[in-house]
Order: C-alpha cells, then sequence, then structure tokens
C-alpha cells in the first residue's frame, strides 16, 4: 500500500507561483512514475504533468512553459513548481505514483487563482 500526502495549495494572484510537494510512503518503487493531476469544479479529472523515474516529462499543453515537475527519489517526493498561474488553473490538485499512472492517489490540495 502507498500513502500519499500532498501540500503547497493555497490562494495565489494571477500571474503569481505555488509549489506543489507530494511525499509517498508505504511500499514505494524506486523506478514509479510520479505525476499530478487536477479537477477543477464541474470538470472531468485531467493530466497535468507527469514525470518517469529515469526523469522524463510529459506535460498538458495548457501548462507547458509555465509549470516544472520534478522528483527526488531519496525523499519519495514529486513537486510541481508553477508560475505565470492564471484564474484558469484554480482546481483541487492530486499527485499520484505507479508503475503506470494514474495509480494511487492523494487527497488532493486546493489552488485557488484569484485576485
Amino acid at each position: 500500500q502507498v500513502q500519499l500526502v500532498e501540500s503547497g495549495g493555497g490562494l495565489v494572484q494571477p500571474g503569481g507561483s505555488l509549489r506543489l510537494s507530494c511525499k509517498a510512503s508505504g511500499s514505494i518503487s524506486s523506478i514509479y512514475a510520479m505525476g499530478w493531476y487536477r479537477q477543477a469544479p464541474g470538470k472531468q479529472r485531467e493530466l497535468v504533468a507527469t514525470i518517469r523515474a529515469l526523469g522524463s516529462t510529459n506535460y498538458a499543453d495548457s501548462v507547458k512553459g509555465r509549470f516544472t515537475i520534478s522528483r527526488d527519489n531519496a525523499k519519495n517526493t514529486v513537486y510541481l513548481q508553477m508560475n505565470s498561474l492564471k484564474p484558469e488553473d484554480t482546481a483541487v490538485y492530486y499527485c499520484t505514483v505507479g508503475f503506470q499512472l494514474p495509480g494511487y492517489w492523494g487527497q488532493g490540495t486546493q489552488v485557488t487563482v484569484s485576485s
């Protein structure tokens, strides 16, 4: 079993930045892929970014050039640096890990972009 705990969400003005963290514990494998999804009110959960064990990354078109995903395998932690935030980035952000994504889910962290 894997447990995921996200942190770093909050309220930020348009153009601002936030950094999300997700720490994994339990039966963790260093070859797990890790990623972030988000779900806005009334919308389906969507992929934001993923990172594979050796570091290759994938981003949704809507966040390319603004968001950066990274991981620290020694800490079993994945990060999402979000810059130039827009109101449409407002959502609950979920961390996920697994051999295939989506896998195990965290509880989510709210990100609100508003002036």
